[in-house]
């Protein structure tokens, strides 16, 4: 981006400090990215990366602005996200400048929809099945900041069944997965695909020599596409597995999955589906998590039957609920 342009998402929650001596609103500070430290006047700038990239002119930058207003060094969040820690209150505005010349935004907090994270995906990733990165640019441009909600709200893109990202520990997770198709008159029997499945999902006919796929023990990784010499494997449909109402914290929970093979069109309509659904049950709770609503069994029953329509023929056959992991049991 052009030294000078606007960003094409201003944040939508920018508390600002007073210039006129008055009591700082931290909540909000907060919210727009600028969060106190335990030092005195001093705050970290969050910085938003969405799915984790960040473009040379804008780190140049950070690295210029780091040194000037914080430490000699910068951190790097859990979720992608570069922070500079020790901006003194008189020079966070400053930063917020200087970094805003090359167009790099700072970051949401709190209970909003926050950057989403992604892995490399497809674009170079031997291992990547769709597009991750393209999708948390889409849905950090279209979603970023949105609130205030009941809670945090964590998205996340992973491009394939390893799941760097954790989808399931987000409150909504894409995973990307390829359902494999064999046509047979273009097997040779080979028989490579069945030791390159690390599942057991492909097991070798003793009679014809050649292979047999077993649908529930896959996990839809597209190993024995790739390792086949004569194309006889290849895609029948690639998408997002989506799970929802995971999250991290005191008392963790995994996500359960709504939908497979989803296309990317219908991803941002999902999110906003689900929102909505968030937001009005959330309604006369404080501090909430989706996945803290989705454990209740009437509720999880009641989202998936508002999310139907939406999720249409990709909607999950036999969606199990959200699952409590305690770390303290």
């Amino acid at each position: 981006m052009a030294r000078g342009r606007k960003p094409a998402c201003a944040t939508p929650v920018e508390g600002r400090l007073s210039t006129r001596g008055d009591a700082p609103d931290y909540q909000a500070l907060k919210a727009g990215g600028i969060i106190r430290q335990r030092q005195k006047d001093r705050f970290t700038v969050r910085l938003k990366c969405a799915g984790g990239r960040m473009p040379l002119e804008c780190l140049a930058r950070i690295v210029e602005v780091a040194k000037r207003y914080g430490q000699d060094w910068v951190h790097l969040s859990v979720r992608q996200s570069v922070e500079i820690p020790y901006v003194h209150a008189d020079n966070v505005e400053k930063v917020r400048e200087a970094l805003a010349e090359v167009g790099q935004e700072i970051a949401t907090c709190g209970a909003r929809v926050r950057v989403p994270v992604a892995c490399g995906g497809c674009e170079y990733n031997p291992r990547g099945l769709v597009d991750t990165q393209r999708m948390a640019l889409e849905v950090s441009g279209r979603f970023f900041g949105r609130g205030p909600l009941a809670g945090k709200f964590k998205i996340a893109f992973s491009g394939c069944p390893n799941d760097c990202p954790h989808t399931s520990a987000n409150d909504l997770g894409f995973q990307g997965a390829v359902e494999p198709a064999l046509k047979l008159r273009g097997c040779t029997a080979c028989g490579v695909c069945a030791p390159a499945c690390k599942e057991g999902a492909i097991v070798i006919d003793a009679g014809s020599g050649k292979p047999r796929w077993i649908r529930q023990e896959c996990v839809y990784c597209g190993d024995c596409i790739r390792a086949c010499p004569a194309d006889a494997w290849s895609s029948q449909r690639t998408g997002w597995m989506v799970r929802a109402g995971g999250k991290h914290g005191r008392h963790p929970v995994m996500g359960g999955r709504i939908a497979e093979f989803l296309p990317d069109s219908k991803v941002p309509e999902v999110i906003e589906a689900v929102l909505a659904w968030y937001t009005k049950h959330a309604q006369s709770k404080t501090r909430v998590r989706l996945g803290n609503l989705l454990l209740e069994p009437k509720l999880w029953k009641e989202f998936l039957a508002d999310l139907k329509p939406v999720l249409g023929e990709w909607a999950a056959r036999h969606p199990k609920p959200p699952q409590a992991c305690e770390i303290h049991t």
